[in-house]
């Protein structure tokens, strides 16, 4: 028989744990396994908190694709259309023209973007907090401003620099504020010319509350140690304007900020309005519990997605609920479905996807946290070492796992690196300096 072709739309949780799975299952004889993605990896996102404050490398928070999956074809490129009325995928790659990939069963996994909103000022000055490259600008970002205050007589060039603004309190939001924070407190013990008390932390979230993955009092809890660092925490209030830097909230205060992070939730993927496939309200595909899309009351053949794109049902809820869009959850979507389409390619029924969410645990900073797993509340030193025991066990490769120990290890003898590496973002201004012609070089 002729192997049956498996396409593979982003190479994020669902995936790369998908194709993996597949690989694996099924032979060279029953189906071929390929993987379209514009990044040659896959972001473990849950460590980009950790990436930013520079207590991973952001190579070992990075899974190489080539690396793991080297029983699959991988596409470095973009899918621009899938028309599955054909079962064709448009493909963009890197470099050349545009190529059609056809296709016996694809997986629709792009994933997310970050949800914006029409903030006057927001596209010019936000950064956001959803890559591996974003993770990096952060912290040489945060970390210039220490510098430009320290070099700064100007008070109020100072308290601009050193106010930072993280808008969203959820998981995200929450972790990526903590941390920096945490860094940039460790970091000055390298200048003598700032306090902690020069810097301005702010928090702004437009519900009343944060966290809200885990109850109440946890939340209140979380808040509770924020401000005992002394953050400014915003609940119940929305970022209005930031035009020119100038920070605007509903509350009526208005303040300049240095630093703006967007971490306000995600949206489905743009590629999904690019397809013929079925889609929800909110814009997500309608998903059955086996991990195949439905249009209504018809299962689409050989369409299959899971993880943040997809709406799939919770069966360990009510009527109506969806699994939430958590890496707890993607990774055991993905196993199910790579085992769904093996047994679909076998001639078997595919098994409905069934997970009781086991909670949440975020880090706080070094050695503290907060967390809730199978209803049994955790605080500090504990649901910090669970964050870290847990997303070292999920982080897919033993190469990997050893990477992320070995960084966390020296960092229990050595000092944090405090030091902004902004050149890495324009790297070619220098030499375009002094390649210039003579006539038109500054100076």
């Amino acid at each position: 028989m002729n192997p049956k072709r498996i396409l593979v739309v982003g190479a994020g949780h669902v995936g790369l744990y998908a194709a993996l799975r597949l690989s694996k299952k099924l032979s060279s004889l029953e189906a071929e396994v390929i993987v379209v993605d514009p990044q040659p990896h896959m972001t473990y996102q849950p460590f980009l908190p950790e990436a930013s404050a520079g207590n991973i490398s952001p190579r070992h928070s990075v899974v190489p694709l080539r690396r793991e999956l080297r029983r699959c074809t991988v596409v470095s490129g973009a899918v621009t259309r899938i028309e599955h009325a054909r079962k064709v995928a448009t493909v963009q790659p890197i470099a050349g023209p545009t190529r059609e990939i056809a296709y016996d069963h694809v997986i629709v996994a792009p994933g997310s973007v970050s949800r914006t909103l029409p903030i006057p000022g927001l596209h010019e000055h936000g950064i956001g907090f959803k890559t591996i490259g974003e993770a990096i600008y952060l912290r040489n970002h945060v970390l210039a401003r220490l510098d430009l205050a320290a070099a700064t007589s100007d008070p109020d060039v100072r308290r601009r620099e050193l106010t930072f603004v993280f808008v969203g309190g959820g998981y995200a939001g929450i972790e990526a504020l903590a941390e920096m924070e945490d860094m940039a407190r460790d970091a000055l013990r390298y200048y003598p010319e700032l306090k902690p008390e020069d810097m301005r932390w702010v928090l702004v979230e437009a519900t009343q509350r944060v966290l809200p993955e885990v109850d109440r009092d946890m939340g209140a809890y979380t808040v509770q140690q924020l401000l005992k660092r002394n953050m400014d925490i915003r609940l119940d209030t929305r970022l209005e304007s930031c035009v020119d830097g100038i920070v605007k909230l509903s509350d009526g205060d208005s303040f300049p900020a240095g630093t703006i992070v967007w971490t306000a939730g995600v949206k489905p993927s743009p590629l999904l309005a690019k397809t013929d496939l079925p889609r929800g309200e909110r814009g997500h595909l309608t998903c059955v519990p086996t991990l195949q899309l439905v249009d209504g009351d018809k299962v689409v053949e050989g369409a299959w997605s899971a993880g943040d794109c997809a709406a799939v049902p919770d069966l360990t809820k009510p009527a109506g609920a969806y699994c939430s869009p958590s890496a707890q959850h993607a990774v055991r979507q993905a196993a199910r479905m790579a085992d769904n389409i093996a047994n679909v390619i076998r001639g078997r029924e595919p098994v409905e996807y069934k997970h009781k969410h086991a909670g949440s645990v975020a880090s706080l900073g070094l050695h503290k946290g907060v967390g809730q797993v199978y209803g049994i509340k955790v605080k500090g030193w504990p649901a910090w070492f669970m964050h870290r025991t847990y997303h070292m066990s999920r982080i897919p490769s033993f190469n990997r796992k050893v990477r992320v120990v070995v960084d966390w290890t020296l960092a229990f003898f050595l000092k944090r690196e405090a030091v902004a590496l902004g050149q890495l973002h324009e790297p070619r201004e220098e030499f375009l300096e002094a390649s210039a012609p003579v006539g038109s070089r500054q100076g």
